[in-house]
């Protein structure tokens, strides 16, 4: 049984359901499912992203690996300190969450004496910023003059750029394969419901992408135009150092198998993954697995080198994960059980460990991270 929303939150979805539908009717009566997920999560005061309800931890909609254990970002923040000291960079973080990650790493960075000289983030979401702004505040007081948002990337960068859950919260095309050939599924209305409609593929990169998986009539999925945009623009500032991504998600012969026939989209509301995306608009995240394949095949082209591509498991494990659990004395349960809980989750092959992937592009001559040494997938893709 779902949990009910509450009467603010009802009204809330209900003045997002009408965006939507004027969204709708001002583009002649059917957007692309892009454009609905694009309104739904990030529209200005009604978006899942851009309102203020809460989204992560017990109270939100789901928990990402920074809320689980400060031991996930202390982690990358020994991974990454090496690119931090060869480039005399800094850090770039893209959708901070509460801020969690960003406090962890500077935290562990501090520890080891590789404190960069600025942590920026990035963050759309106003409410989210405040939220950021609050836990450095409160957690890292002393490092918070290091610590600056930004509303849109630096023309020049060098450092480490840093996405912990970016990519599977881009909108994503909708593409329905079918006798006659693939087609883009978009949405309509009948100004009270949302429904589904196909139409042909006019925009020539998606129908390029489309043709050249050649799946299966009958078979619907995602295609990610948006990551590759993303990863373009992230090259386009990066002059020297890392781009380090990790998310849930698969290569493309995994993505697109016979058996995933239905896609990957999925809604998230208070703990609960639903297969519907109209669900109370606005009240629901939305987001998609990751082709890996097509992330390493944009930043390629965008002339970016691939460094290393694993899962969460190996890479955590790699950089140092079960050492700094070490440093818990299991003799004091109380400190110790729940830290062991979070690591056996984030890299349990049942749990996050195999699903979710870390992928890293370098420029410059960056030396390629030791998280990467073992277990590397690269050659998958």
């Amino acid at each position: 049984m779902l949990p009910t929303p509450s009467p603010d939150a009802l009204v809330h979805s209900q003045r997002v359901v009408k965006h939507l539908q004027e969204q709708i009717q001002h583009a002649g009566g059917w957007i692309s499912f892009a454009h609905y997920m694009e309104a739904a999560l990030y529209a200005p005061g009604l978006g899942y992203y851009a309102a203020g309800a809460t989204k992560l931890g017990a109270a939100g909609d789901f928990v990402t690996a920074p809320e689980m254990t400060p031991l996930f970002g202390r982690t990358l923040a020994r991974a990454i300190a090496p690119v931090l000291q060869q480039t005399g960079g800094d850090v770039l973080e893209l959708g901070a969450g509460s801020g969690r990650l960003a406090v962890d790493v500077l935290g562990e960075l501090e520890q080891i004496d590789a404190l960069p000289a600025r942590y920026s983030i990035l963050e759309v979401s106003a409410d989210l910023r405040a939220r950021q702004q609050e836990t450095v505040a409160r957690d890292r007081p002393h490092l918070a003059d290091r610590v600056h948002w930004l509303d849109a990337l630096p023309e020049h960068f060098s450092g480490v750029i840093l996405g912990n859950e970016v990519l599977d919260a881009l909108p994503v095309e909708l593409v329905h394969w079918t006798e006659s050939g693939p087609m883009v599924r978009g949405v309509v209305t009948d100004g009270e419901r949302f429904a589904w409609q196909d139409r042909p593929i006019s925009d020539p990169v998606l129908r390029t992408r489309a043709d050249a998986l050649n799946l299966a009539p009958g078979y619907v999925s995602e295609i990610n135009l948006a990551a590759d945009g993303l990863i373009a623009s992230l090259a386009q500032s990066l002059d020297h150092g890392l781009i380090l991504m990790i998310d849930y998600g698969f290569g493309e012969s995994e993505y697109y198998h016979p058996q995933r026939h239905m896609g990957t989209l999925r809604a998230h509301y208070r703990h609960h993954a639903l297969d519907d995306p109209f669900y109370f608009p606005g009240l629901c995240d939305l987001t998609a697995h990751v082709d890996f394949s097509a992330v390493a095949r944009a930043g390629k082209a965008a002339g970016l080198d691939l460094t290393g591509y694993t899962s969460q498991a190996n890479f955590l494990l790699n950089a140092g994960l079960t050492e700094l659990l070490m440093q818990i004395s299991p003799s004091d349960a109380a400190a110790y059980l729940p830290q062991a809980n979070a690591v056996q989750r984030l890299v349990s092959p049942a749990e996050m460990g195999d699903l979710f992937k870390a992928m890293a592009f370098s420029r410059g001559n960056t030396a390629p991270l030791a998280a990467f040494t073992r277990g590397d997938r690269s050659h998958n893709l």
